[in-house]
């Protein structure tokens, strides 16, 4: 039942089709143009504006921008690029505000030593990796639109940031550096680093102002969790020389794991056991911590801060033992004051850096956008992609001028200020609350914290990152060309680089939406006995076909890629030619087996778009349909895809094809038969056609049309 007002019993079905139909069953009564009209008004209003001229379109939109200077429309632009305006008139303060003020002093805490571990892991001092936890996240409660999204030090970019760096200032081969040339060396990376972080945060302005936030689509979940899993083990091994107090320099390019690993196992004998001791009890804490953080989340009122105890207690014990000065055990030293003086990046380095800031900004909106989603569902509100553009790209082009290095939104803050009862960005503040205590009266508080420890919180934090793999046998039963584009990734990032794994896997999952277009079938359609639905030929159902008439639907995008499975398919169907003998294998046996096919329809709803390759092919079709005596229908044509009068290869432009023509039903984008011959008239009345006002109606075989009715 459609559900249309009139439905009934209609009939003389037999006489129509002869198809054979049990008593009582109901169909829609025929839907001419007057019943339309009546049942949904007039139907000619709509096609006027449709067929509006592009000019005045444009115009019309160009209308509408310059009435948004206006007063009321700049506060329309002010409420779209500023969601505080929207959402803080409406804060439950009472509900809200502890929970806020909670998980943001919650992920303040963790933020304050994870950034100057996650610097290290950049190649640069680690007050830097404070001020890259205050900036960008002051930045984003202003723009963005995830209320859940903590933002900060990410270990990805932190780990390309550092690769990236490490390869435009080297350090020098004999590694004896003075005070003065230290410094000078950390001032060279830390400009490079900004620079990064100007970079990508000016391609994300840039693809904002094109609108393309669309573009996280291309970075499927599988690329993306295999890129951050394959990433997590880089910063493992990269932080092996820390974990064991070795001076070793740092691997870049390909293979730098593995050169890393065959490194530190060479320098093994060398290992200093203080910092082996301390690097041993740090993880045996933090690892512990999370483990209960976890298990117990709905129990705990608030999450164990492990690190901040951890660094708090390392300080304590190598102040009191002074082991930097008996051991030699590397500590952060002296935390600058205040804020460092805002100045723009070398921007002359900038061309050299593009090819690095591009793949940064796409994980960095990737990651961003997908943690965003997730909770936007969970919490059922919604996010815009292209505010998430802005909001991250304003962050790093503006923390660069604070001499941040890349940023975004970090996956174990984020399940820490949702854990810890966050509800809003207004979390956010009160975590920079926390960072600029630090910054401003807490620093010296870290001078003597061992860097071992520093490294201990960077493994730990990829513990969400390592357990992603878990998730791997229920890809394999959900999707197997998924769990292969996460493996191909994943061995990607692991043997080349993240830069280079990142593109293997973006163009190997498109690659597989590609394969997937030419694996297709070709269905053959009848229709289901007792109702009105059409259903494939090689289903269990009992279906019911006309004589003569062959129902096919391709449902793929026809282009220079799957025109020849699209030839291959339909020759088979109805026996034309060498594809009867090369055709994929199917289900349904060919039609030309019972009886010739006089008529097909060929149902184009599932054909999305059709290049100029896939229109010749159906050019062609129609022509070898045409010598072999077979009547071509088209239906449901997407658009101007495959316009109807394309399809007579031997007519004129500008004349009407004898054989195909569109159809005049109310909202029908049908093709059919348009010529009132003698022969035409007889030939398809046997299939049930009918012909009214010099327009061929097609009740009984096509599949958007329902027995005994017109289209639709």
């Amino acid at each position: 039942m459609s559900g249309l007002p009139g439905a009934r019993t209609c009939p003389g079905l037999g006489e129509a089709s002869d198809l054979k139909f049990p008593l009582g069953a109901k169909f829609r009564e025929p839907l001419t143009e007057a019943r339309f009209q009546q049942l949904f008004g007039d139907a000619e209003q709509e096609p006027e504006l449709l067929a509006e001229p592009r000019l005045s379109r444009l115009c019309r939109r160009w209308r509408r921008r310059a009435r948004a200077g206006s007063g009321p429309g700049a506060w329309r632009l002010l409420l779209a690029r500023l969601p505080p305006l929207r959402w803080l008139p409406h804060y439950r303060w009472r509900a809200w505000l502890l929970g806020d003020a909670v998980a943001g002093v919650t992920v303040g805490i963790v933020h304050v030593p994870q950034g100057m571990a996650f610097a290290l892991l950049t190649s640069v001092p680690p007050v830097f990796g404070l001020y890259t936890s205050f900036f960008p996240v002051l930045i984003y409660t202003l723009l963005g639109t995830g209320r859940h999204v903590s933002t900060g030090t990410f270990a990805v970019l932190s780990l390309m940031t550092g690769s990236a760096v490490e390869r435009l200032v080297p350090e020098p081969l004999g590694g004896n550096l003075s005070g003065i040339e230290r410094e000078q060396l950390d001032a060279q990376r830390v400009g490079a680093a900004a620079a990064l972080a100007f970079g990508s945060g000016a391609l994300m302005l840039g693809m904002f102002a094109l609108q393309l936030g669309v573009l996280s689509t291309f970075l499927s979940e599988p690329v993306v969790k295999a890129l951050t899993s394959g990433a997590a083990l880089h910063v493992l091994v990269s932080q092996l020389p820390s974990l064991l107090g070795l001076p070793l320099p740092r691997q870049i390019g390909c293979f730098a794991l593995f050169k890393t690993l065959a490194a530190v196992l060479t320098a093994l004998p060398r290992s200093s056991l203080a910092e082996l001791t301390i690097s041993a009890l740090s993880l045996a804490l933090l690892v512990p911590v999370k483990e209960l953080n976890v298990r117990f989340r709905d129990k705990l009122p608030t999450p164990i801060p492990g690190e901040i105890i951890m660094v708090l207690l390392a300080s304590v014990l190598c102040f009191t033992s002074s082991l930097d000065t008996r051991y030699n055990v590397q500590i952060v030293g002296l935390l600058p004051g205040g804020f460092p003086q805002p100045h723009l990046p070398n921007l002359a380095a900038l061309p050299r850096l593009l090819a690095d800031s591009l793949p940064m900004a796409l994980v960095t909106f990737a990651v961003s956008a997908s943690l965003a989603s997730i909770y936007a569902d969970k919490y059922s509100y919604t996010i815009d992609s292209n505010q998430e553009l802005l909001a991250h790209g304003v962050s790093n082009f503006l923390s660069s001028v604070f001499s941040c290095f890349p940023n975004s939104a970090t996956l174990a803050t984020t399940s820490l200020l949702v854990d810890a009862g966050g509800n809003t960005q207004l979390a956010g503040l009160f975590s920079c609350i926390v960072v600029l205590s630090v910054l401003l009266w807490l620093g010296p508080f870290f001078y003597y914290l061992p860097k071992a420890v520093l490294a201990c919180i960077n493994i730990s934090s990829m513990r969400q990152m390592f357990f992603q793999m878990q998730e791997l046998p229920q890809l394999w039963r959900i999707s197997r060309m998924d769990f292969a584009v996460w493996i191909v990734t994943w061995v990607a990032v692991v043997i080349l680089s993240v830069d280079l794994g990142l593109a293997i896997g973006v163009v190997f999952s498109m690659m597989t939406v590609v394969c997937r277009t030419q694996r297709v079938q070709c269905l053959a359609l009848g229709l289901a006995e007792g109702t009105e639905l059409y259903r494939p030929l090689r289903e269990s159902h009992k279906l019911l076909k006309v004589p003569g008439l062959c129902i096919l639907s391709y449902p793929s995008p026809l282009y220079f890629g799957t025109r020849g499975q699209f030839r291959r398919s339909l020759e088979w169907h109805l026996g034309l030619g060498e594809g009867c003998k090369g055709a994929p294998k199917t289900d349904s046996p060919p039609v030309a087996v019972a009886e010739p096919v006089r008529v097909v329809v060929l149902d184009c709803s599932g054909i999305a778009f059709a290049d100029a390759a896939g229109a010749r092919e159906v050019l062609q079709l129609a022509s070898r349909c045409r010598d072999a005596g077979i009547h071509l229908l088209l239906a449901q044509c997407n658009g101007e895809s495959l316009g109807a009068g394309d399809i007579d290869p031997g007519r004129t432009p500008g004349q009407s094809d004898p054989r195909t023509a569109v159809c005049q039903c109310p909202g029908c984008s049908c093709s059919c038969p348009g010529e009132t011959g003698a022969y035409w008239s007889k030939d398809l009345h046997s299939v049930g056609l009918t012909q009214s006002s010099g327009v061929w109606r097609a009740p009984a075989i096509c599949v958007c049309w329902s027995p005994l009715t017109s289209c639709n």
